[in-house]
């Protein structure tokens, strides 16, 4: 099994949402869908601009509590690093 640390942003790219999941394209699904109340669904968080991907669950909680604890300038410059266009990476699934 796979587990996966996001990042997914609002469409003017200005709120970031970390998060870690087994299952990214479903995970994905549920913000743009807003399935469940919360920050993404107030925030409009519907764009998937970052990822990574683990082989065990305790590898991809311990780095998604890392890119928590990171600054917002630390998150757009890894975001940066993989997807310059802030592209919404969910549409190639």
């Amino acid at each position: 099994m796979q587990y996966y640390v996001y990042i997914m942003t609002n469409p003017g790219n200005t709120v970031l949402y970390t998060g870690v999941t087994n299952d990214l394209p479903r995970r994905v699904s549920e913000h743009k869908l807003k399935i469940l109340p919360g920050f993404t669904t107030n925030y409009n968080v519907n764009k998937l601009v970052y990822y990574e991907t683990f082989s065990d669950p305790e590898s991809a909680i311990m780095r998604e509590k890392q890119i928590k604890a990171g600054s917002r300038k630390k998150k757009i410059t890894l975001i940066a690093q993989k997807n310059s266009r802030w592209e919404d990476l969910s549409l190639k699934f």
